[in-house]
């Protein structure tokens, strides 16, 4: 009686692995590899990577190719469009949803880490720059997504925030974008803190728009 539930522990194990290799970039956009190098990558067994293939693509993270083997997604401009859309679209209700409630809590937590962030993007290109601001930047997203006060929400955030894990990877964040990024975000926060629900939409519209730009995608 054991098994099944060992079996299942083991899916969710290397799930997690699976996730963790994606937003490291140690699974790259586009890459193709066999079942059999994910399962070296991974170290979990077989039926194991099997499932947590399974449930990635079913989230749009992963393909799996008939006698190809299984590919990443892949950060081509009409994926970041929709990912970056449908972000911003759950962005704009958990900002509208805190602000009717008037759930603020963190938000003063927030603003410090913004602009810790952007008066070290204005003065230092250290290595690791990158890697913390993606961490400050998603901070915020999490914070609106928490806000939604819905599970199916909350969860559809969550797999696209894998896919932008993905996207993310295939492109450094340079100095001068982490500098207006956290600029625009410290907009948003301003907002939300001000109650002002128009104010905040349009700051959330316009930091898509603003990314958008970035990547080449008008």
């Amino acid at each position: 009686m054991e098994q099944p539930r060992d079996g299942q522990l083991l899916a969710h194990q290397a799930q997690l692995a699976l996730w963790e290799a994606l937003r490291d970039g140690r699974l790259r956009d586009g890459q193709f590899l066999s079942m059999a190098q994910l399962v070296g990558l991974l170290d979990f067994p077989i039926a194991a990577i099997r499932e947590a293939v399974k449930q990635a693509s079913a989230q749009g993270l992963l393909s799996a190719l008939p006698k190809r083997g299984i590919q990443v997604m892949e950060a081509h401009p009409e994926a970041i469009r929709e990912c970056l859309d449908f972000r911003m679209a759950l962005d704009q209700e958990g900002a509208r949803r805190r602000i009717r409630i008037g759930n603020l809590e963190g938000l003063d937590a927030l603003r410090e880490r913004h602009e810790g962030m952007r008066n070290t993007a204005e003065t230092d290109a250290a290595k690791d720059l990158p890697t913390q601001a993606i961490k400050v930047d998603l901070s915020l997203h999490d914070y609106l997504a928490e806000g939604l006060r819905n599970s199916h929400l909350t969860a559809a955030y969550a797999a696209n925030r894998m896919r932008m894990a993905i996207i993310q990877n295939s492109r450094p964040f340079l100095q001068d974008r982490i500098f207006s990024a956290m600029e625009e975000h410290l907009a948003i926060i301003d907002a939300i803190e001000n109650r002002d629900v128009e104010t905040a939409i349009d700051a959330i519209q316009y930091h898509c728009d603003q990314t958008l730009r970035w990547w080449g995608i008008t």
